[in-house]
């Protein structure tokens, strides 16, 4: 025999009566404990109430748009009117004349009431207003003479060497074989005309027309013929030939520098 045996044995006894006396002791129990007592009942819990649905949340109401308001229109700021400037005085009229002086040959000699300036060109300030005489001589060239008016401010006088300039007139007395008549005789740089209420004796001659030219001073005759045509003699009312003979040079000038082709001598 195995020697586990007993021990199993034993063991079964063990709880077997263990189960016994567990047996009892509910038996006990229940007789002295009131088996005929009504089990206890539980109250009947309430049924549950149905749960809430949760609350719905309300729509917010819409808050009112608050108009836009167009920005007050800002007040424009005026402008300062800056001061007027005071006006600057005026300046004082000028009561002294300043000339520049040129001429078309460039180095020319100026002399203003016979007192030398310089060559031209040539600026001469602080000059008197009123009658000046104004003189300008040029190698080669005929000197230039001319009386001029000065005037408070600034002027400009050019003269002209090389441009031929004449303008003379005299009033004469024409001689017939019988008789006279008056009138008057004109240069230019065009020729010599004669001019008056005869107009048989009226002529127009260019330089090239004349044959003779020539101022007789002690008889006080300016003799004038064409170009193989007629001849005219003139004299003055005034005591001498005087005004003949200037008459006589000044055409002849002329007459001498338009020979020689131009301004030159």
């Amino acid at each position: 025999m195995d020697e586990h045996e007993p021990r199993v044995s034993r063991l079964v006894i063990v709880m077997a009566a263990l189960g016994g006396v567990v047996l009892l002791v509910g038996l006990l129990l229940w007789a002295f404990g009131g088996g005929d007592r009504q089990p206890v009942q539980r109250e009947a819990e309430p049924p549950a109430r149905p749960a809430a649905p949760p609350p719905v949340a309300a729509a917010p109401e819409p808050v009112p748009e608050k108009p836009v308001e167009e920005p007050a229109e800002r007040p424009r700021a005026r402008r300062r009117t800056p001061p007027a400037p005071k006006p600057e005085p005026e300046p004082a009229a000028p009561t002294l004349g300043e000339l520049r002086i040129d001429s078309d040959v460039p180095g020319a000699m100026v002399f203003l009431d016979r007192k030398y300036l310089g060559e031209t060109p040539v600026t001469v300030r602080d000059v008197e207003p009123g009658t000046h005489t104004l003189n300008l001589s040029a190698d080669g060239y005929e000197g230039q003479s001319r009386t001029i008016e000065v005037t408070p401010g600034p002027a400009e006088v050019i003269v002209r060497f090389k441009e031929i300039r004449l303008n003379e007139t005299l009033d004469v007395v024409h001689k017939h074989g019988v008789g006279s008549c008056e009138g008057r005789l004109v240069a230019t740089p065009r020729g010599l005309r004669y001019e008056t209420t005869h107009k048989n004796d009226a002529f127009s001659l260019s330089f090239d027309q004349l044959e003779i030219f020539e101022v007789d001073y002690l008889k006080k005759n300016l003799r004038v013929k064409r170009r193989d045509g007629k001849t005219w003699n003139f004299t003055t009312r005034a005591e001498n030939a005087d005004p003949l003979f200037v008459f006589h040079r000044e055409v002849q000038k002329v007459r001498e520098r338009l020979a020689a082709g131009g301004g030159a001598k």
